[in-house]
């Protein structure tokens, strides 16, 4: 059984879908719909640049979406393969938003126009250079935990990702982070401070959390019989209302995809088919489990590999 995951903020990259938008009419007019939606010229910032703006998180989420989703449809209707039959659909952080659309639960777009509200919702609930994020490798989750508990009077930091085995994400202010790094380095647990310009998934993020949730509950989610795994509880949801919920608490709450991928793989999910910009799932997955199979789909070559895999 296979399940299909889609990557979030941080594999965005110019020109990515630039081979499918070039051979694929189906691409050029899902483009041409975003730039209509979100009524700004989207195509161009993803094909031409520059950099600094489609990293701008308001452009970046709408961006990264567009790609899987338009991959996604490219491997479902030029090549035929069902990707509807996957067990379960995933997707990390922003990317959930990727799986819950492909998955037929939300439009093509609706999903556009949410992400641009979630972007920006997200880049102005904290003032630019107050908040952070930093990555702490070779430690475990439970280590981590503990550290913040016996340091908690003196140091607010949430755990925003669970990523995989010996790579864990924290969220803070600026000056709380630096507290904390300086205890990490004391205890020998290397970390590296990464370049956003938020600390998302954390109480920081309760601005957001407030926007989204009045935007969210303007949604009409369709129905779908397609299982998605949620980032907040790392389980099977398909119930629309449960799914808003969770969605909104998302912005605050840690990404728990190591457990996600635990938990899909012993509902016997024994190949992951990440489909969007990047491989940076693929890596996770492979750090959580070396027995899974992996596929990354980037260009027609890794589809046209998929097909003879899934044949």
């Amino acid at each position: 059984m296979f399940s299909v995951i889609f990557p979030g903020q941080g594999s965005q990259m110019i020109g990515m879908g630039k081979e499918f938008y070039d051979n694929f009419e189906l691409v050029k007019k899902l483009f041409n719909e975003a730039d209509d939606a979100l009524n700004f010229p989207l195509t161009k910032l993803i094909l031409e640049g520059p950099k600094e703006e489609l990293d701008l998180t308001a452009n970046t989420q709408p961006a990264i979406f567009l790609i899987s989703y338009a991959i996604f449809s490219v491997v479902k209707k030029e090549f035929n393969i069902d990707l509807n039959s996957a067990k379960y659909f995933a997707g990390h952080s922003l990317g959930e938003y990727s799986a819950l659309s492909c998955a037929g639960y939300l439009s093509f777009s609706e999903t556009l126009k949410i992400l641009r509200i979630r972007g920006d919702a997200m880049q102005n609930s904290v003032p630019k250079g107050q908040g952070g994020m930093i990555a702490v490798l070779g430690s475990t989750v439970e280590a981590i935990e503990k550290l913040l508990k016996d340091n908690q009077n003196d140091i607010k930091v949430q755990i925003a990702n669970d990523n995989s085995e010996g790579q864990i994400v924290l969220s803070g202010k600026i000056e709380e982070l630096d507290k904390l790094i300086i205890i990490l380095k004391e205890k020998s647990i290397k970390n590296i401070k990464l370049p956003v310009s938020a600390p998302f998934h954390c109480s920081l993020m309760s601005k957001a959390t407030n926007i989204m949730s009045e935007e969210l509950n303007k949604l009409s989610f369709l129905q779908s019989e397609n299982k998605l795994i949620s980032n907040v509880t790392a389980n099977e949801i398909r119930d629309t209302d449960e799914l808003k919920d969770l969605l909104i608490k998302q912005i605050e709450n840690r990404v728990r995809w190591r457990e996600s991928v635990i938990n899909m793989i012993n509902n016997d999910v024994n190949h992951f088919i990440e489909i969007g910009p990047g491989k940076v799932l693929s890596g996770l997955v492979k750090r959580i489990n070396r027995e899974v199979k992996i596929s990354t789909i980037n260009n027609q070559g890794d589809i046209e590999s998929l097909e003879i895999w899934m044949i």
